[in-house]
């Protein structure tokens, strides 16, 4: 019998839309082409508070860090706002104990700062944003950039490039865990050129 996996994907005030609405459907999707048997996606928020993603998208988290289930695949968005999020203490706090569990980790686009900020990139190759390689090589001296990637594997920890390259992501997760038949169908329905 197939095993549910949660994926709980990190919001916050200027989160990058596609960061995290693009693995959200690709998951979503995914489940749902499958009785909703493979996954249980949803979104966690510092609080419960909306929070406005970049160019004022209101969004409604589905759990806090004191409500959400035991996450599985732990996706981090990115944006301007992560940031400011190197600076929290109580959201660097639940990440770290959050990915210590967790069978997988995903840091879209500028999210990989806060993989950086925790020493999780350490001596290990990774990919982001375009215009964010500079903060994080100040940031991980350690880390092997790795620019023009769509996203890079280093253990059970993946990032990805900017925005988009999230969903390619997402999708490479879908095959590896369920196989190319399933990521197919998928992009399939959702009319994605993989």
């Amino acid at each position: 019998m197939m095993k549910k996996r949660n994926i709980g994907i990190l919001i916050f005030d200027n989160a990058e839309v596609l960061d995290f609405a693009g693995p959200f459907e690709v998951f979503s999707v995914t489940s749902e082409l499958n009785n909703f048997v493979p996954f249980e996606v949803f979104t966690v928020g510092e609080n419960l508070e909306p929070v406005i993603a970049v160019n004022g998208l209101s969004v409604n988290p589905k759990y806090d860090f004191n409500t959400c289930p035991t996450i599985d695949i732990l996706i981090i968005a990115g944006g301007s706002g992560s940031r400011k999020l190197m600076e929290n203490r109580k959201v660097l706090n639940w990440l770290n104990q959050v990915s210590k569990k967790t069978e997988l980790i995903l840091s879209i686009c500028s999210g990989a700062r806060l993989l950086g900020k925790l020493g999780l990139l350490d001596h290990k190759p990774y990919c982001t944003h375009h215009q964010v390689y500079d903060d994080l090589e100040r940031l991980v001296p350690t880390g092997k950039p790795q620019h023009r990637k769509r996203f890079v594997n280093s253990g059970n920890i993946y990032t990805s490039g900017g925005i988009s390259a999230g969903i390619d992501l997402s999708f490479h997760i879908v095959e590896k865990l369920l196989g190319k038949k399933t990521a197919e169908q998928t992009a399939e329905y959702m009319e994605y050129d993989r």
